[in-house]
């Protein structure tokens, strides 16, 4: 395997393994009560294989939604033509572009947001290898300083402004 297909999986897995952790917290009663809610709203799939949900099948017994509030004809009119005018519309054929991303010479020419520089990139991608805060090698997706915490007590103590530091222990690299 490439470096690059390494890097890719790894940032796959750190990406799943962000999301799954981020549904995680939920107590057992916030579970039930969001339970109750959509059974109470008619949100649970209704029993066979039509895959509606009860509120779908019978909506009379369900309390109405609250209505959005719509957009008048000119405030449609007057976003379409900002789109078109911006080339946010799709364009012609199956690319999936918009007009601006195909020919975007058409166009006034966008405001991109100031980057980092080469400079500055790095030195984050050297701090990060200091701390331990870069993804290990390997599928789990884990930062360095949570394979081997021992390695980075150090750095860890000094970021964290503890008065006892660990001397004895420095990181790898």
């Amino acid at each position: 395997m490439t470096f690059a297909r390494i890097a890719i999986a790894a940032v796959v897995v750190t990406a799943f393994n962000v999301a799954a952790h981020a549904q995680e917290g939920k107590t057992r009663e916030q579970v039930r009560a969001e339970l109750a809610a959509a059974q109470r709203n008619g949100d649970v799939l209704a029993p066979g294989e039509l895959g509606l949900t009860l509120r779908e099948l019978h909506p009379g017994r369900y309390p109405a939604r609250a209505v959005a509030v719509a957009k008048t004809r000119s405030q449609v009119i007057a976003e379409l033509e900002e789109a078109r005018r911006d080339g946010d519309l799709l364009a012609a054929g199956e690319s999936g572009l918009t007009e601006y991303e195909a020919k975007p010479y058409n166009f006034p020419r966008r405001q991109v947001a100031p980057g980092k520089t080469r400079d500055q990139v790095l030195a984050d991608l050297k701090e990060a290898i200091r701390t331990g805060d870069i993804i290990a090698n390997g599928e789990a997706g884990e930062t360095e300083r949570e394979l081997h915490p021992q390695r980075y007590a150090t750095a860890s103590v000094a970021r964290h402004g503890e008065a006892h530091a660990r001397t004895d222990v420095a990181p790898h690299g």
